[in-house]
């Protein structure tokens, strides 16, 4: 005699009781409601991130070529990775990578520093107004880059600026767009843009530390020095290595502060960063299969620079 299916098990309504949280049926609506909420960002990130890539790709393959005297227009031809040789042999566009990379020592340094001094002296005891404080060191992340650099450009103009005039009243002289305070310039621009940004990262980084291990140190007689840099830096490194990655990846970006600054220094030339080099490629010698290409491998060293960071990165962390 066959047995029967036992019936599911039903609540005093009459109605099916509710699935228990671990069941198959349950982890099941999980799951589709976890992909239901996640199709908008993967809809954004292709519409913004692999379509572009894409289309990039696409173009990198192609130049455009005159015919007779450029009386005839201009005419589409495939070139394969001609782009790519013709960007990896330009001197300006491998100049551009030097620029960056003497500017990231400059200010990754500066700005990395500087975030993680202020972010230390706000969580000492012997800070006060610090809600205060946290809000006047990010108010200059708060302008966008572009206003930045035009007020920072006109700080810098002699003859409008009151920094040249109160440094001039001192007897000292600097020239702000020289060929080698150009990028000091710069330096300082990115550094008071970003400064204050990071220094909320840190801070909220250090609100996470033990205060049993501060206050165990403090008994041994440590000094609040010895605690920032022995307990307080090394327990928060998985934030400082996280601001290098963002840092690395936004330098070699660096686009609005130089293309300002460029427009008094003339020594720093349009390609001065790669970015630089990619507008002026594409809107000014509309050479649009070169621009696509050097943004390829700018995207390609970017990655490269983000995956040796990580690598170090950890490595300090474990050591």
């Amino acid at each position: 005699m066959a047995v029967p299916l036992a019936r599911p098990a039903k609540s005093a309504t009459g109605r099916p009781a509710p699935r228990r949280p671990g069941s198959p049926g349950a982890r099941r609506r999980q799951r589709g409601t976890a992909a239901l909420f996640m199709v908008p960002f993967f809809v954004l990130f292709a519409a913004a991130t692999v379509a572009p890539l894409c289309y990039a790709a696409w173009m990198s393959l192609f130049r455009e070529e005159s015919s007779g005297l450029g009386f005839g227009g201009t005419r589409r031809v495939f070139s394969g990775l001609g782009n790519f040789t013709e960007a990896l042999g330009n001197a300006d566009f491998l100049r551009s990578f030097g620029h960056i990379a003497l500017y990231c020592v400059l200010y990754i340094p500066a700005m990395v520093g500087g975030a993680l001094i202020l972010a230390l002296l706000l969580d000492s005891a012997l800070a006060r107004a610090r809600r205060f404080f946290q809000i006047a060191y990010f108010l200059p992340h708060a302008v966008p880059g572009l206003i930045a650099s035009l007020i920072w450009l006109y700080l810098y103009t002699p003859g409008l600026s009151p920094v040249t005039e109160v440094l001039g009243s001192l007897g000292a002289h600097w020239n702000f767009f020289g060929e080698d305070e150009a990028i000091l310039s710069v330096v300082n621009i990115s550094a008071w843009q970003w400064i204050g940004y990071n220094m909320i990262i840190f801070y909220a980084g250090l609100q996470a530390v033990p205060r049993e291990v501060l206050e165990a140190a403090t008994v041994d007689g440590a000094g609040a020095v010895r605690s920032a840099l022995r307990i307080k830096v090394p327990m928060i490194r998985s934030t400082v290595v996280l601001t290098l990655l963002f840092t690395c990846v936004g330098a070699i970006q660096l686009f609005d502060a130089p293309k300002l600054v460029q427009l008094r220094a003339n020594a720093m030339g349009e390609d001065w960063s790669p970015t630089m080099f990619i507008y002026t490629a594409a809107f000014k010698g509309h050479d649009y299969g070169l621009a696509a290409a050097s943004s390829l491998l700018l995207a390609l060293v970017a990655g490269l620079l983000s995956f040796v960071v990580t690598k170090l990165g950890n490595r300090w962390k474990a050591s």
